[in-house]
Formats: C-alpha cells, sequence, structure tokens
C-alpha cells in the first residue's frame, strides 16, 4: 500500500467529525454502490461505457472499472456524472446519510410530472 493510500485512512482524535457515520460506506462499499447506481442508469451494455466515457472524459478502461466495481470515480468525475445521471446522484445522497434530499428531490418530481398530467387533460378537454 502506497504512502498516500496510508493517509487517507488517519482519522483525526480529536472527538468531532466531519462526517456521519460511515459504517454503511466503506471503502468496499463505495465503488460497489457507484457500479449499481451505473448499471442501473446506464445499462450493463458495452454502449454504456462509452456514453459514461463521454459524459466524465475518463479513460475506457478506467469507465470498465467503474462499472465493474474494481474502483470508483474521481471527485471530478462524479460531479461530472451526478449532473448527468439521477441514479448515481441519489446513490451519492444516500451514502452521505441523505435520504431527506432523496424524499424531497422526489416529491418536487413528482410535483412536476403532476402538473404535465393536469396540462394535458386541460389540452385533452379543450380540445
Amino acid at each position: 500500500m502506497s504512502s498516500t493510500q496510508n493517509v487517507r485512512k488517519l482519522r483525526s482524535n480529536h472527538g468531532r467529525t466531519l462526517l456521519p457515520d460511515i459504517s454503511a460506506t466503506s471503502p468496499d462499499r463505495f465503488p460497489e454502490a457507484v457500479a449499481g447506481a451505473l448499471r442501473r442508469e446506464f445499462g450493463a451494455v458495452p454502449g454504456a461505457v462509452k456514453q459514461v466515457v463521454r459524459i466524465t472524459g475518463a479513460n475506457e478502461r478506467a469507465v470498465r472499472n467503474w462499472f465493474e466495481a474494481r474502483n470508483a470515480p474521481s471527485g471530478e468525475n462524479l460531479v461530472a456524472l451526478m449532473g448527468r445521471s439521477d441514479e448515481v446522484f441519489e446513490t451519492v445522497l444516500h451514502l452521505a446519510g441523505r435520504q431527506d434530499l432523496i424524499a424531497t428531490r422526489r416529491l418536487s418530481g413528482a410535483r412536476d410530472k403532476l402538473r404535465e398530467m393536469l396540462a394535458m387533460i386541460d389540452d385533452i378537454q379543450t380540445g
């Protein structure tokens, strides 16, 4: 293990925590969660890898590794994916313990769909 990987595993002993309990987001679980989100959003077909490569600009081999949960995207690539993939966005929120934001986001989406449906009903009635 390289020294940079060892440094990243060190935790502060000052009694303060900056993150919620991360037992559910262990280093082994994060790549699996992201891989699952990628497969749900983009599918498990070869074209999915190329689509994610276009979104992130990452190397194709790296993206295949994300889909296979061998590793996870860097922060920059993760942000790009979150901007284009609802599944990845919600997975990261879930891992961060922000289920409240997931519920709020879904409720907002449901309201938007309901407005569209009501507009369609109005169009049909007046048409």
